[in-house]
Formats: structure tokens, C-alpha cells, sequence
């Protein structure tokens, strides 16, 4: 058996290729670095003698490399033409590509960097390989060295059903590639003709929306930070579908605040949210907004979990705690509660704000920028009245929560915390109606409180029932034709009301 190599990475291969020459297979390589490496194992590998041109440019681009790599052994006319130009053929193609995504995401890598990491040879070899899997095997990843050495070991050989896995991986990694170069080149268009999707599998999922669908996470490939990078479980069963999406939400809203804050979603919706001197205030607080809903939902704090907050957690079944850090006592506690995924965010880097947003829709996907920014109140007109500094301290707190409910979005908010939420509703005055019922529910007194509305009231119908529940300052971003008489209404109750110039739908 004859092994073509021609690494880039050489992790893992001084492994591999001691146990391939072990083994009896022939080493060869084009020269250049790879080999290099592999002569100062003690290894001998055989130099194909194919001339270089163009500064290296052009090395494995050669007939004497690809008619090895794509003969077909059962093919007479194939194995003829072989034999004519003294041509062996590789059974065996190991090879990994120039990085370019990492010297192309470089602070100040100049364009000409990073083209010169665009790898031309390598994918060509690799998908010849991947091509001729009925003869060829090819190895494109260090994790399934391994892999194929003990199948080699047990069997001589490698099975048809696993070069066709490795030619699988070899096209998928070619592609992904490929479709990292075009979205280089791609990024200085805002929608590109064409987009390209790479994504990397993180996690395989217990199932996803319901129990008979299979699911998994996926990441963007290249991602500085993305929703598990860098996260550990302590504890509990394997994360869910739903449990990701709405730690993706919970996780969001988090982001919004740099004082002590807990969140509390369900099905994608904040339930609770709170900021406080302490976090295990910020956690009391958000608990209290709704405690029903709050059952079995996703707890994200952004301050470290003591031993007492631990115990408090305990007695609420929560599916996911996310939190900076746990002390001991906090972990024992909470471990009393089989059902808890018990999460810590080692990740201190940010998405990048430049992500797309992307929904799947039937036979395709809609594709905006990501809504990453949040006004700040300086931007803000005033309309009627005139906030005092802790409406104002209330009204950034809700329009920010406000941002992340599903719409039709209402928030009521007093004191750094909601107390009612109305969400997802086609009508923006029942998500009113809904966010005052649900503070009277749990005795939350609205006299004195700020109300956040993600787009503009076209009627003053849904300001009136919550200025006569006793609410004094509403935000919202304004644009109707009937402004004026929302305003009114409002100046006439005595009350106060905060334009942002920019609505906030999520749908």
C-alpha cells in the first residue's frame, strides 16, 4: 500500500505515520514542509518526482499525482495507462489545507495574506481521492487517524462502506472550504447573490421541538463565540432542542445588562426579569414577576452562584441554570434536583454584531441583519411629560427586555423589574390587556410603573387601559398616523410618554 501526505497541520500525523510505516504502507510526499517533518521522525518517505513551479504554486497539480490518486483498479485501460507512464497508484490520501480562515479573520491581515491561503492543490487531491473512494481512501481530519489505523491493523485494509464515510467527510470539508473563501470574498456585498452557509456540527440533541423529532446544534463556522462555546454542564441530562433556543433567548436578554441580573425565559419568552444590588436580588425579583411561568423554565444570571442562591434555585425546578460560576455549596444544592442541566459560561468574548439573522421559511430562508443594537435614551424624544430619573432608569430597563419578547411585545416594569409581560399576540392591545392582567395576578401593583411597546400603538385603546391601571410612562418608538391622539391621551392622564424613533419586532 502506497500513503500520499501532504499536511499542512501536522498534528497527529508523527502517530499516523509511524503506525502507517509499521504497517508496511509506503510514505510519500511532494517534498516541502510535510516531508521535512516526516524525515526528522526517521521516517524515509518517497519524494514523487514532479517539477515545481511558480514558487511552489505548482507542485501536486501534476498527472503523475492525480492519475495515481483517481486510477480505477478494476479498470484495464486505467491500470494500462499507469503502467505506461510508470505511474503507482496511492491507496491511501492524507491531507489537510492551508488555513485560511484563521489567517483571513487576522486583525490587519491584508487582502494578499489571505489569498495566499487559498489552497488549490490540496482540495483538488482531496476530492480526487474522495472521488475514487471505491479504491482510494482518503483522511482529511487528525481525529480519524486513529480511526483508520486500527481499522488497518485489524482488517489490512480499510472497508468500502468507511472510505465512503471518509470521502463524505473529505467533500463536506472541501466545501465548507470553498464556501469560506466566497464568503470573503462575498462580505463586501451586504446580500450576496449567492450566500453560502458553513456550519459545524457542536452537539448532537435528546430530540428537538417534540419527542419524535431528531435535532442537533450547529454553530457557524469560524464563530469567535457562539451559544455553548466555552460552556461546561456540571449536570443534569443532555440538553434539548428547546432548551437551546430558549437559553438563546435568555442569554440575549443577559447581554442587555452589566448589574446584577437573572433571566428567566419560557418558550423563548421572558418570563422575569430583574436587576438588583445583588444577584440573588436580581434573582427574587425576576422569580416574583411570574412565578408560575418561571416553573421549568431557563435561568441565566450574569454574577457567580453562592451556596444560598444555590438553595433557592433548588426549591424551583428549573431545566437550565446558566451562570459565570458555582461555589461548592451551590453545586450540592443544586444537584438535589436530578432534572436541572446545571451550566457554566466560561465565554467572555461577544458574538460579532455583523451576524446575520436567518429563519427557515418553506423551500428557503429569509436573511436580515442582526437587530444588535439598542438605542440609547440621549437619542430619545420626549412626547408628554417629563420622566423623573427613576422612570427614566425603568423605561431604558423595559424597552431593552421589550426588544427580546415576541410580538406583539408589552412590558411593565417598576423597579429595574418586570412584573407583567404580554407576548406574541396579534393584537397589540390584548398584549397589553395580557401584561396588566398578569401583574395583577401576582399582586404587582401597577401605580407608579413604565410600560415598553416593541412597535408604535396606532390607537390610543391600549395606552388608556394601562394608564388607568395606574401606569405613568410608557416607551415606544412612535410613526403612526395617529400619534397625536396617543399622545393626548397620555398628556391628558398626566402621564409621560418616550418616543425611540425604532421598533423592535421579533417574530
Amino acid at each position: 500500500m502506497r500513503a500520499l501526505i501532504s499536511t499542512y497541520d501536522t498534528t497527529g500525523l508523527e502517530v499516523f505515520a509511524r503506525g502507517l510505516a509499521g504497517l508496511g504502507v509506503e510514505l510519500v510526499t511532494t517534498g516541502g514542509s510535510t516531508d521535512a517533518f516526516l524525515r526528522e521522525l526517521g521516517l524515509e518517505p518517497t519524494v514523487i518526482d514532479v517539477p515545481q513551479m511558480l514558487g511552489g504554486r505548482v507542485k501536486t497539480l501534476h498527472p503523475r499525482i492525480h492519475a495515481g490518486i483517481l486510477a480505477r483498479r478494476d479498470n484495464p485501460e486505467d491500470i494500462a495507462t499507469l503502467a505506461e507512464h510508470e505511474i503507482e497508484p496511492f491507496d491511501i490520501v492524507c491531507i489537510n489545507l492551508y488555513p485560511f480562515e484563521q489567517v483571513a479573520a487576522k486583525q490587519g491581515v491584508t487582502e494578499a495574506e489571505a489569498v495566499e491561503m487559498i489552497d488549490v492543490g490540496g482540495p483538488s487531491m482531496l476530492r480526487g481521492a474522495a472521488k475514487n473512494f471505491a479504491h482510494v481512501t482518503a483522511v482529511c481530519r487528525p481525529e480519524r487517524y486513529g480511526f483508520v489505523l486500527d481499522e488497518l491493523r485489524e482488517h489490512g485494509e480499510i472497508s468500502l462502506e468507511t472510505r465512503r464515510e471518509l470521502a463524505a467527510e473529505a467533500f463536506a470539508t472541501t466545501a465548507v472550504y470553498e464556501a469560506a473563501i466566497a464568503n470573503w470574498f462575498s462580505e463586501r456585498e451586504s446580500f450576496p447573490d449567492t450566500l453560502v452557509l458553513s456550519l459545524d456540527k457542536v452537539l448532537d440533541l435528546s430530540y428537538g421541538e417534540n419527542p419524535h423529532q431528531r435535532a442537533a446544534y450547529y454553530a457557524d463556522r469560524g464563530a469567535r463565540a457562539h451559544l455553548l462555546s466555552r460552556v461546561e454542564q456540571l449536570h443534569g441530562k443532555a440538553l434539548s432542542f428547546n432548551n437551546l433556543n430558549d437559553l438563546s433567548a435568555a442569554r440575549a436578554i443577559g447581554r442587555e445588562f452589566t448589574l446584577p441580573a437573572c433571566v428567566i425565559v419560557k418558550h423563548a419568552n421572558p418570563c422575569g426579569v430583574a436587576l438588583g444590588a445583588t444577584i440573588e436580588e436580581a434573582y427574587d425579583k425576576a422569580l416574583a414577576s411570574d412565578p408560575v411561568s418561571a416553573y421549568g423554565g431557563i435561568v441565566v444570571l450574569n454574577r457567580d452562584v453562592d451556596a444560598a442562591l444555590g438553595e433557592k434555585l433548588a426549591e424551583q425546578f428549573v431545566e437550565v441554570l446558566f451562570a459565570p460560576d458555582y461555589d461548592d455549596g451551590a453545586v450540592e444544592e443544586l444537584r438535589r434536583r436530578q432534572g436541572t442541566r446545571i451550566l457554566v459560561d466560561h465565554e467572555r468574548r461577544r458574538p460579532s454584531a455583523q451576524q446575520r439573522g436567518l429563519k427557515r421559511v418553506l423551500g428557503g430562508v429569509l436573511v436580515q441583519d442582526a437587530d444588535a443594537e439598542i438605542e440609547d435614551r440621549d437619542g430619545w424624544t420626549v412626547v408628554a411629560g417629563t420622566p423623573d430619573e427613576q422612570q427614566w432608569g425603568d423605561l431604558v430597563f423595559a424597552w431593552r427586555v421589550c426588544k427580546h419578547v415576541l410580538s406583539n411585545a408589552i412590558v411593565i416594569a417598576t423597579d429595574l423589574a418586570t412584573i407583567g409581560v404580554g407576548a406574541g399576540q396579534m393584537s397589540r392591545v390584548d398584549a397589553v390587556r395580557i401584561a396588566l392582567d398578569k401583574a395583577a395576578e401576582f399582586g404587582h401593583d401597577t401605580s407608579g410603573a413604565v410600560l415598553a411597546s416593541d412597535a408604535f400603538f396606532p390607537f390610543p385603546d391600549g395606552p388608556e387601559l394601562a394608564l388607568d391601571r395606574g401606569v405613568r410612562a410608557i416607551v415606544q418608538p412612535g410613526g403612526s398616523k395617529r400619534d397625536d391622539l396617543v399622545i393626548a391621551a397620555v398628556a391628558d392622564a398626566g402621564a409621560t410618554m418616550v418616543f425611540t424613533g425604532r421598533r423592535h419586532f421579533r417574530h
